[in-house]
């Protein structure tokens, strides 16, 4: 019994030692045809497609938001909406082209239904080299971060090109140099899928600086998304929406249709605040082609801060509560 046993076990092991000989034989290959050195258990996870930002381009209602000092300083950001009476959708956040993206800023102010407008400043560095792409492992770097947040943001690059108080300026630059750097910085984003970004091309108004045209600074309606203008109530200066902005948005429609929006826009402290604030939003209100306001809440080359001006922030208040005013960005999740 015990040899018959033996025998059998015997005959077994022979049998499993075959198996193995000619599966080691057969090559395993993988979907693509490849030789793979073991079986794929688990297939492989595809990255989540790119968020939607094309709704976001022209929405039902207005824009309306805000800088604050601190950029995306949530205390700040809660103070404001509730002297104003609604939640910001807009929030500036200002960067210069050595910084880090702000992602987890953006994440945050994502999660309150506001987006993100980063204002990204390439201080001291000349478009030529931009363009040339010397600067490439820094702009590459920054657009893989937007994508892998893969939230909506706003963002315009190089802002007030038309003006010389920027080192990104006329002084230093020509608008040929200006629109190579902004499609080639344009076109890395692209490559790295980073098309969850909102582009706004933003000039000063032109009414300091009449002497410069816009047309030859556009990159072109394939690289942008918003028009953006930058323009104050100031003292010494204009002091309604029709002489303040209306020369530029003339201009602006003499090359391109895209969506205005005023990206950044204060009024200086006077006795006519409340009512300038009202004409700066009933202008907007009423604008089909203009999309929405950001406010700059901080003090800089004017008292533009309306906190302690209980006239202004009524009149701010009263206007805000159009139904034409704010939504949440997440109410348009891509």
């Amino acid at each position: 019994m015990k040899s018959k046993y033996l025998f059998m076990i015997m005959a077994i092991l022979a049998v499993a030692a075959i198996e193995v000989a000619v599966v080691r034989t057969i090559p395993i290959r993988g979907h693509a045809g490849g030789i793979l050195a073991a079986p794929i258990n688990e297939p492989t996870q595809a990255p989540a497609p790119t968020y939607d930002v094309s709704r976001l381009v022209s929405p039902k209602t207005k824009y309306l938001g805000v800088s604050v000092a601190g950029g995306a300083d949530a205390g700040r950001i809660r103070a404001h909406a509730e002297r104003t009476g609604k939640e910001p959708n807009l929030v500036s956040i200002f960067e210069s082209f050595k910084d880090g993206f702000a992602a987890s800023e953006a994440r945050r102010l994502h999660e309150g239904g506001s987006m993100a407008f980063i204002r990204w400043e390439p201080f001291d560095i000349p478009m030529k080299d931009i363009a040339e792409g010397k600067q490439d492992t820094y702009v590459t770097g920054f657009a893989k971060a937007v994508r892998n947040l893969n939230l909506p943001i706003a963002m315009t690059f190089a802002h007030e090109m038309n003006g010389h108080w920027y080192s990104w300026g006329t002084k230093g630059n020509t608008p040929e140099e200006y629109v190579a750097a902004w499609r080639h910085v344009h076109d890395i984003f692209r490559a790295q899928n980073a098309t969850n970004v909102l582009w706004a091309w933003t000039p000063n108004v032109i009414n300091p600086v009449r002497g410069v045209e816009l047309g030859p600074l556009y990159p072109g309606d394939t690289y942008v998304d918003w028009v953006g203008l930058d323009g104050y109530y100031t003292l010494d200066g204009q002091r309604n929406f029709k002489d303040l902005f209306g020369p530029s948005i003339a201009a602006v429609r003499k090359f391109t249709a895209k969506p205005i929006i005023i990206v950044e826009t204060g009024v200086e402290l006077n006795p006519s605040r409340p009512s300038q604030i009202v004409n700066l939003m009933t202008n907007v209100a009423a604008s089909p082609d203009v999309i929405g306001i950001v406010y700059f809440n901080i003090n800089g080359s004017g008292d533009w801060n309306i906190d302690n001006d209980p006239a202004a922030l009524k009149a701010m208040r009263e206007q805000a509560q159009n139904p034409v005013f704010g939504f949440s960005v997440k109410e348009y999740a891509g």
